[in-house]
């Protein structure tokens, strides 16, 4: 049995950083950034959220809010707290991708893309998504906008330019012009616009684009200031919730965003899937997340994306018989889980990004009772709730460590026991070790009861999973 208790790690690691001086510095520094995170206070509602990312062109045939808005009750039934919607600002046309272009370059910061309607329409379907229990947040890109918005004739210096006095595009997404964070009138009104969509639409937060900011045109800490001011001015408006399209600039969760991404999870549960990686890869990975980030921030776990299903495929695709696995561990794992368009109606469509296209039900009762029934877990036991609000995991050791992978996550009123087989192979005589998963349980997805004590042996068939769950008196 192994527990990963973030104190117990945090002290051995202290011990052995005390050998070295500028160690001691990086937990200084750690433990004044703890003491400021304490600022940012979490709304109760995210406790057990699950957060639902909504493709707006494609999720309906007619790529409307209003025809959107029809799905409210569904994914209210569903369990879904948190809507994320991808950008419903206008596009660009001046270089735009494909025939209709990215979401991601934004022709004007304070408007609805007529492809989808209008404010109104949009103002209603969050007063709508707020009567069903839904909060809602609209994705925010900050690090550049479309070539022809207004304010790249009005500011050229607001832009980072290149040898020709033309703003430069980052990467290679030549449709957009990369923003400048070495001045102030830029990021004021770039605040403003968020601030307007706050008092002027109700929305409860946003999902930040390429969080950091491009690193070549923008140093770490003017993407930091600039963060942290428009934390506060938001928070000023009304309480916002704040998602990071990030993961390794943790300064970022420490002052200004509630959650993050977990893109190395979600690649090594690829690298599981394709038989590339293993359960200890897996283990480690966990071990050294718990020291990266404080257990406040809500670590966003998914099996897929917008950018994942475009660019790389379906989980279908990518994990083949090991997705629905996956997507369990996303929700027993400590973590902020995902849903994508179409996951919860099982579809298998790799969605186009700058055309119209239509996410497909390849097998909607199956998936959308796995879903509603993940959810349901998460939500009704305590111990699975997100980040603060959670039990950490103890270690199960397992006779099969490097297919099996058993953990428990229990606190004063719930107790969760999970076994996985990560692996494509039936596992025999998977025996477990130490006492901490010890208790009569309710068997998840059946109606049922098991007791377990000393050396239970188990047999597991290709990527079977087992989830047993008690409320305590």
């Amino acid at each position: 049995m192994k527990t990963l208790s973030r104190m117990a790690i945090v002290v051995a690691l202290t011990a052995m950083l005390c050998f070295a001086s500028c160690s001691n510095v990086n937990v200084e520094k750690s433990a004044n950034a703890d003491a400021k995170v304490e600022q940012l206070s979490l709304p109760d509602w995210s406790r057990d959220a699950v957060i639902y990312e909504v493709n707006l062109r494609q999720y309906t045939p007619e790529g409307t809010i209003e025809a959107f808005r029809a799905h409210l009750p569904r994914l209210q039934q569903l369990g879904v707290k948190l809507l994320w919607f991808m950008p419903v600002s206008p596009i660009g046309k001046v270089d735009r991708k494909g025939t209709l272009g990215s979401y991601y370059s934004v022709q004007d910061y304070c408007a609805v893309n007529p492809e989808f309607g209008t404010m109104d329409d949009f103002k209603l379907l969050v007063k709508e998504a707020h009567q069903h229990g839904m909060k809602v947040i609209i994705d925010w890109v900050a690090n550049h906008t479309s070539r022809d918005h207004a304010w790249v004739a009005a500011h050229p210096d607001w832009y980072v330019t290149g040898k020709d006095g033309k703003p430069v595009g980052p990467y290679d997404w030549t449709d957009v012009a990369q923003l400048s964070y070495a001045g102030e009138n830029m990021q004021k009104e770039m605040i403003a616009s968020m601030k307007y969509w706050l008092t002027e639409a109700d929305i409860d937060g946003f999902r930040c684009d390429v969080a950091r900011l491009a690193s070549d045109y923008v140093t770490e800490q003017q993407a930091l200031d600039f963060w942290v001011a428009a934390r506060k001015a938001c928070d000023a408006v009304k309480p916002v919730f704040m998602l990071a399209e990030d993961e390794g600039f943790r300064a970022l969760t420490d002052t200004a965003f509630d959650a993050n991404y977990g893109w190395e999870l979600h690649h090594l549960m690829n690298g599981i899937a394709q038989e590339k990686n293993s359960v200890k890869d897996l283990q480690k990975y966990l071990e050294r997340d718990i020291l990266n980030f404080q257990k406040r921030t809500f670590r966003m776990l998914f099996t897929s994306n917008h950018d994942e299903n475009s660019w790389n495929g379906t989980e279908f695709m990518r994990m083949g018989d090991a997705a629905e696995t996956m997507a369990a561990l996303s929700f027993t794992l400590p973590g902020f889980p995902l849903i994508y368009t179409g996951q919860e109606v099982g579809s298998k469509r790799s969605l186009e990004f700058f055309e119209k296209d239509v996410t497909s039900c390849e097998n909607e009762e199956r998936f959308t009772a796995l879903y509603k029934n993940l959810i349901a877990l998460k939500s009704g036991h305590s111990a699975l709730h997100n980040g603060l609000y959670g039990a950490d995991m103890v270690w199960v050791n397992t006779s099969q460590g490097k297919k099996a992978l058993a953990f428990v996550r229990e606190d004063e009123r719930s107790k969760v026991f999970c076994l996985f087989n990560l692996s494509p192979d039936v596992i025999k005589n998977v025996e477990l070790e130490g006492d901490a998963f010890y208790g009569t349980y309710s068997v998840w997805g059946k109606n049922m009861r098991v007791t377990f004590g000393a050396k239970p042996c188990f047999i597991l068939n290709p990527w079977e999973y087992r989830i047993y769950a008690m409320e305590k008196p």
